[in-house]
């Protein structure tokens, strides 16, 4: 990444790495100019995201020294200065945010910048708000692209309130009122059947893919969510310590382990987004699914060490962008839907439960739709929910063979 060459950037050594830094002139600095430095590692991965941040902050110092002082972690009451805040400060929920999260939240927070950051929060009211919507759903076309970025615009808003800026407690009540009143995007309702998962597994297999067909086995079967399974890659400097490391990107990964899977085959798993919250845990029982107990067939006790989901190709995990080419690669050869997503194999499982007359409470101890109830801290009452839950399905898919399953769900 240290082939990336912007004004003012500059890559620092630290003890895990390089870091990319934006560094403001010496002079200017001495002049009063600041901010002195910029640490940019939570878009180090992103080039073209990090020139253009370096070139904002570059201009901003261009700006100051021509007689415009505008620190960027200094508020002046526009919509742009409370974005910039909300990337900049050390405090800010923005920095933690996760690889998958702060892809589309870069996008969004640019797209927001361009259209309406000379705007100041004081001016802002429900009307300006809907006329915003139409636009960014492009009248309605796209509910799903104008409600995320109304979602990055009130996480701005939030963290403003935490540091008391001025306008942002107003405008955090008209963003919410005026959200009740706009139509929101349907949530999918796309599922898999079985037999269709059954059809993407052979194709993955056919296609010289064993580790694609154990993915959308487990996802399937267990029902935890994608990035869980094949695993998340992240910068190097953030997060924790991992052993698996793409030097190239100069990133680590975290996700599913076999050391996840203990020696009576019950997978135990903490979800990416319940560690750091509930801290709810999954147990599944691989023997209760049939899917995953086949594929397990192709992958000798021997390599059943380190990250589950590994590439043929690269001999790491999979990045998520490549995994869903080779999903599309599959659903096509399987004659899937094509609104059929990879993601969508989670909701199929929760769906197929719930159709099997599932508990509610079952599904939801399964799928790790918890808050703070004691009784899903242990693995005990989880795993009694998963065994539940996977006889029904079971039982579900010897009926439905039989010519005698009938009934529907919805995913919750």
């Amino acid at each position: 990444m240290e082939t990336v060459k912007a004004p003012g950037l500059k890559w620092l050594k630290r003890a895990k790495g390089k870091v990319p830094v934006w560094v403001a002139d010496e002079n200017d600095v001495k002049n009063g100019y600041e901010p002195k430095t910029v640490n940019l590692q939570y878009i180090a991965d992103q080039p073209l995201i990090l020139k253009a941040k370096c070139d904002t902050l570059q201009a901003d110092m261009m700006l100051w020294r021509a007689g415009y002082r505008r620190n960027p972690l200094k508020y002046d009451g526009t919509v742009r200065s409370l974005l910039d805040i909300y990337q900049l400060h050390e405090e800010s929920p923005y920095r933690s945010l996760k690889p998958g999260t702060l892809r589309p939240y870069n996008h969004y927070l640019k797209q927001l910048t361009g259209h309406i950051g000379a705007i100041r929060l004081d001016d802002i009211n429900g009307v300006e708000i809907t006329r915003w919507h139409r636009l960014w759903s492009e009248d309605g076309r796209y509910l799903a692209a104008a409600a995320m970025a109304r979602a990055v615009l009130s996480a701005a808003i939030s963290f403003g309130i935490m540091l008391r800026t001025p306008g942002c407690p107003e405008l955090a009540v008209i963003l919410r009122e005026t959200n009740k009143k706009l139509p929101q995007p349907k949530p999918r309702k796309q599922a898999a059947t079985p037999a269709q998962i059954e059809a993407a597994r052979r194709a993955a297999h056919l296609h010289g893919r064993p580790s694609s067909a154990l993915a959308y086995a487990i996802v399937f079967e267990t029902v935890l969510r994608l990035w869980d399974v094949i695993g998340q890659w992240w910068p190097m400097q953030q997060g924790g310590i991992s052993d698996v490391l793409d030097a190239e990107r100069d990133m680590k990964w975290f996700g599913l382990r076999w050391e996840d899977i203990d020696a009576d085959l019950v997978l135990h798993y903490t979800p990416s987004k319940t560690e750091d919250g509930s801290g709810a845990s999954i147990s599944y029982s691989l023997t209760k699914a049939p899917m995953v107990m086949e594929e397990l067939e192709h992958w000798p006790v021997e390599r059943r060490k380190g990250p589950i989901i590994v590439s043929e190709e690269s001999g790491l995990p999979y990045r998520a962008p490549i995994f869903a080419q080779r999903w599309t690669v599959d659903r096509k050869a399987a004659g899937l839907p094509a609104a059929l997503w990879a993601r969508d194999l989670r909701a199929s499982g929760i769906t197929e439960g719930r159709a099997s007359n599932v508990s509610l409470d079952d599904a939801a101890k399964v799928a790790g739709h918890t808050d703070t109830s004691t009784t899903e801290q242990y693995d005990r009452a989880v795993l009694e929910a998963a065994d539940r839950f996977a006889d029904a399905r079971m039982k579900r898919r010897e009926q439905t063979a039989n010519g005698s399953g009938n009934g529907s769900g919805n995913a919750r």
